[in-house]
């Protein structure tokens, strides 16, 4: 189910929520480019170990990151029911392995609630607010705060 905000024209924005393990994360619609399933990722050496490896995409080299484990979660075991949000994030685009894609979100800046002081500071470095709806909580993270490496390093 979705939920929709009444004005888009007062702040508001759409977001694409995913599961990982049993919580739920949300990011800005606009970064993402598509969703496809799960594809086996070829190793590279020398990666950082949340970096699953490279597929190819439409001729294109794109680095799968278990976005789990780059959030300090237990990595993830792909299975085909797994699926891969390919985002841009600044320049550079990026397949982020997820467990599913929940939901699109229609949201006003009123529906953001600010991060919990209990976070840790990398969480903070991160999430931008948290939603409660529907009776779920869901993290409204940052893409470009989460790789924020990736201005210094070749994807």
């Amino acid at each position: 189910m979705t939920y929709l905000a009444k004005n888009l024209t007062n702040g508001g924005r759409e977001l694409i929520a995913f599961r990982i393990g049993d919580q739920e994360f949300c990011v800005n619609i606009m970064s993402v480019r598509e969703i496809r399933g799960w594809t086996p990722a070829t190793a590279m050496p020398h990666t950082p170990s949340y970096v699953l490896g490279v597929i190819n995409l439409r001729g294109a080299v794109l680095p799968i990151i278990d976005l789990a484990a780059r959030l300090g979660m237990k990595p993830a075991e792909p299975t085909v029911r797994h699926v891969i949000i390919v985002a841009q994030v600044r320049d550079k685009v990026v397949g982020l392995l997820v467990e599913a894609v929940s939901d699109i979100l229609t949201v006003t800046d009123d529906n953001i609630q600010p991060t919990p002081d209990v976070s840790s500071d990398f969480e903070r470095a991160f999430a931008r607010g948290v939603l409660a709806i529907e009776g779920r909580m869901i993290c409204l993270i940052e893409l470009e705060a989460i790789f924020s490496h990736l201005e210094s390093e070749a994807a």
